[in-house]
């Protein structure tokens, strides 16, 4: 129970903490990384922190099937999929987006467990929230006239429900780093649609915690400081939260020519040579595999962070892990890393 709201019981807590010693060296900074991508159900991430909470609101309402929004490979969406599978329901995903013309990543994975996914080509001149205001309806009509009782949850999990999933994970952070070099760090987490960063704050702020937040967007706001107060403000009503939020509160980097939505190039999971490198070196360093689409992106803002003076030598950082690495094998993903890594490959 958090905040007086209940939830079904999904992930094996506390996920660990570890400490990254040879990239700590390179940089000159004391790295830990804290690793949700170890969550279980059909490969793990973030976002079933979230779906604890949502899926019991569901359960509650008596819902048969779960749907969802978000990109053709949304981690969400699979995760999703995957929490209404373990509990008896079934799940739908909706996506805005090209097809790839063949089931992998986040779609083999979709597949697997029967989830249907329902994908529209984008439309010229029609924004993509648009056309989700037109599409969603539709679907939910066609399993409501089979009978089915449907329970919306928005893309990423993001609402005031969700929230309350990185909520407790910034109080588990807390007990885990209590006595230890890590009180008092900086905590790096992505922001895509800010469900995640949101829970933290949320938390850090009304709970005093030992950790100073740093969100790094891979999305590109039209204000990013403006919809993460609008955003606390709404958690923060559903809570009782007393703490009263500003926009300078946020300390969220969304610097078009800076940090990480430089190399986004305008564009959500694209390709992108500086974010492959981040994860190349991740991988080489500490055997950690980080996603081109979230992780990777962050990652590699962090140590721009760093190289930047930023983020100061010396300084101690806790990088949240937030999964996603089936989402390397997207095709247009998968293709770019097959051609800078096929010179590991030696045939005899």
């Amino acid at each position: 129970m958090l905040l007086d709201h209940e939830k079904e019981n999904i992930l094996h807590l506390p996920t660990p903490i570890e400490y990254l010693p040879n990239i700590s060296k390179d940089l000159g900074i004391e790295l830990y990384i804290k690793r949700d991508d170890l969550t279980p159900l059909a490969m793990g991430g973030n976002k079933l922190r979230k779906l604890e909470y949502l899926l019991k609101d569901a359960i509650n309402k008596g819902a048969d099937r779960l749907i969802t929004v978000g990109g053709v490979q949304t981690n969400h969406g699979r995760l999703t999929c995957a929490a209404a599978r373990k509990f008896g329901l079934s799940g739908s995903i909706i996506s805005v987006g090209e097809y790839p013309g063949e089931l992998s990543a986040n779609l083999i994975l979709d597949g697997m467990m029967g989830c249907d996914v329902w994908i529209k080509s984008p439309e010229a001149g029609v924004s993509d929230s648009d056309i989700y205001d037109r599409i969603i309806p539709e679907v939910t009509a066609y399993y409501e006239n089979k009978g089915e009782n449907v329970y919306f949850i928005p893309m990423g999990g993001s609402n005031e429900i969700g929230a309350m999933g990185y909520y407790e994970c910034a109080l588990e952070i807390a007990s885990q780093i209590k006595g230890t070099p890590l009180e008092g760090c900086r905590l790096v987490s992505t922001i895509g649609s800010m469900g995640t960063y949101m829970g933290l704050f949320a938390a850090i702020a009304n709970e005093k915690l030992p950790v100073k937040l740093t969100g790094i967007s891979i999305l590109l706001y039209d204000d990013i400081r403006k919809y993460a107060l609008d955003y606390y403000n709404r958690v923060a009503d559903f809570l009782g939260l007393p703490y009263k939020a500003a926009e300078s509160d946020f300390a969220v980097s969304d610097d078009y020519q800076g940090i990480i939505t430089d190399y986004d190039r305008g564009a959500y999971n694209n390709p992108c040579k500086e974010v492959r490198d981040a994860m190349y070196y991740m991988a080489e360093k500490e055997a950690i595999i980080l996603d081109p689409c979230y992780t990777g992106k962050t990652f590699a803002g962090l140590m721009e962070m760093v190289g930047s003076g930023r983020i100061k030598q010396g300084e101690t950082v806790l990088f949240l892990h937030t999964g996603g690495a089936p989402g390397i094998n997207t095709p247009h993903h998968r293709v770019e890393i097959e051609k800078e890594r096929e010179k590991f490959i030696h045939l005899l």
